[in-house]
């Protein structure tokens, strides 16, 4: 098998990691010594922000009639389709209770966490999907409390749109702060009394940096990079599409991946030489961040048949991975590794991304050959309880008993032989020999 690279990358997701990590580190620790004042001091040098952090529910009924009613209603559309989804996947983890051995019944809760963060980014574009991707599936999971963040919007306020996303999917409280700050926030529970048990939501380097560094504080959805997409294709495919579904992710920024892997040299000759020709017709913003993402990150791979494809892709294990191809069921059964996989033309990122049910947060950097994308699992805990009789507490008790001391572990054993003690004392049993060093 031969794999044939028509277009390399000349830089990787890693380039500019040192630099955030750096920043993220010195903010961090200045938040840390200096709260609420340092987040003021922050959120006014870096987004020239200097009003109210927490939005009233007066200010956010206000700021509710900048929206059009065609607005509210795809808003409104898209939220019951995350929603639904994400009550479907609620359904799907149930909890149970069984006898492992006679007298001794465990079992699973499936429990929300109390306190949830819920960002959305608020750079080049207005993030609505963010929005309501983050807030609408952890109130699907039950979670009591919300906390959503967003920056303000081209030095006004928050967007209108995306705060009218965060109500209506059911946020508790609205924070108008970006960035680190935003993050950091949540995870201390600055400006409300409630940290964040999980913070989620995509945004650029050094809010994946802070989620990064903060994980352990707090829980968090993945450990997040620049948007990706990728795209297996045949000589079935249209390659206008194809091209265009490129180019339609890479405008997410500079550093954003697209990568083609085909079977056919010819539809990806096609691919290359239209690629450019959508950016160019793009507008100014679009432009320049789909042109960089494309000239420093795109590739294109022809391989020699599907199965050296789906190899290629599984070691990509690209964040959003398109099908073009014959026989979608193959592909289905056979990929492994992807945040989000969309099978066939009909389908795109873009649906996605904002509207057609499930979650747009996904692994990036290869995180998708071990984790998921955000779901309600993500605002869960599956908690074990255990309970077992007195005549189960002797079998138990003798075998951990003897376990613990061949690990040397004694106090262990002994809490095992002061049960046997107490509820049969007039019975002998094979503890072990006691543990001496």
């Amino acid at each position: 098998m031969t794999t044939t690279y028509l277009k390399k990358a000349a830089k990787t997701p890693e380039t500019e990691t040192a630099t955030a990590q750096r920043v993220v580190t010195d903010m961090l620790a200045e938040i840390s010594r200096n709260g609420e004042a340092a987040v003021r001091q922050y959120a006014s040098t870096l987004d020239g922000w200097m009003g109210e952090i927490v939005l009233t529910r007066d200010e956010i009924n206000r700021r509710a009639t900048e929206v059009p009613d065609r607005v509210k209603r795809d808003i409104e559309f898209a939220i019951r389709q995350v929603a639904d989804f994400a009550h479907a996947q609620r359904r799907s983890l149930t909890e149970f209770s069984v006898e492992l051995h006679p007298g001794v019944t465990a079992g699973q809760r499936v429990l929300p966490v109390n306190v949830a963060g819920c960002y959305a980014p608020a750079g080049r574009y207005a993030h609505i999907a963010s929005a309501y991707m983050g807030v609408a599936t952890a109130k699907a999971a039950g979670v009591k409390t919300v906390v959503a963040a967003s920056g303000p919007f081209r030095g006004g306020p928050m967007h209108p749109y995306l705060l009218y996303a965060f109500d209506k999917a059911g946020a508790d409280v609205i924070l108008t702060l970006g960035g680190v700050q935003a993050i950091a926030t949540m995870a201390y529970g600055l400006f409300t009394g409630k940290a964040a048990d999980v913070i989620v939501g995509p945004g650029n380097k050094f809010v994946a940096e802070a989620k990064r560094t903060l994980f352990g504080t707090v829980g968090i959805d993945v450990f997040a990079g620049p948007s990706e997409v990728a795209v297996i294709a045949d000589e079935t495919a249209d390659a206008a599409i194809v091209a265009s579904d490129l180019v339609g992710q890479a405008e997410h920024g500079h550093e954003s991946p697209a990568w083609l892997f085909t079977t056919s040299r010819a539809l990806a000759e096609d691919v290359m030489r239209r690629v450019p020709v959508l950016i160019d017709a793009l507008p100014p913003t679009a432009r320049d961040a789909a042109g960089c993402a494309w000239r420093d990150y795109g590739e294109v791979i022809v391989c020699d048949n599907r199965e050296e494809v789906a190899t290629v892709s599984d070691r990509y294990a690209s964040e959003h991975l398109e099908v073009h191809a014959r026989d979608l069921d193959w592909w289905l059964a056979n990929l492994t590794c992807y945040g989000s996989l969309f099978l066939g033309e009909e389908t795109t990122v873009a649906y996605g991304d904002k509207a057609s049910g499930p979650n747009h947060v996904l692994p990036t950097k290869g995180a998708a050959r071990y984790s998921g994308g955000l779901s309600v699992h993500k605002f869960l805990k599956t908690l074990t309880w255990q309970r077992m009789t007195r005549d189960a507490a002797r079998d138990i008790g003798e075998v951990t008993a003897r376990i613990s001391r061949l690990e040397g572990m004694e106090a262990h054993a002994r809490t095992a032989d002061d049960r046997l003690a107490k509820y049969f004392p007039a019975q002998a049993f094979d503890r072990g020999e006691p543990v001496t060093v």
